[in-house]
């Protein structure tokens, strides 16, 4: 029984300081833009187990909600290698890749609002 629970033990262990580390690491604006991701990311996923289960009865709906979900993940990544790697971006401003998110952003939903039909 100890050799179960040490392997499992150390696999805990393991994945607490990888997580205790990156939360020291990195910015608060890195952490949410992070929780974003893995927000829209499994928002998908659950939509698609959703449809799978359910059925696909209002399809455009389905579909405008699956690709807004996946259309946030993208935008949210670009956001994140924006804030994060100050070698590809030095001539981008936090502000200014904030504001073309903002942007990009209310474009994408305005055009999934328009696909909901």
């Amino acid at each position: 029984m100890k050799t179960d629970n040490k392997p499992k033990s150390e696999i805990a262990q393991v994945f607490s300081k990888v997580v205790s580390d990156y939360q020291k690491n990195k910015s608060k604006k890195l952490l949410m833009v992070d929780s974003l991701i893995v927000f829209s990311l499994l928002s998908a996923v659950i939509q698609a187990v959703y449809m799978i289960l359910v059925g696909t009865f209002p399809f455009n709906s389905f579909l405008s909600g699956f690709f807004c979900h996946i259309g946030l993940f993208a935008l949210a990544v670009s956001l994140r290698l924006q804030l994060s790697s100050s070698q590809e971006f030095k001539n981008v401003s936090t502000e200014r890749a904030a504001g073309d998110f903002i942007f990009c952003g209310v474009v994408f939903f305005f055009i999934v609002f328009s696909f909901l039909g």
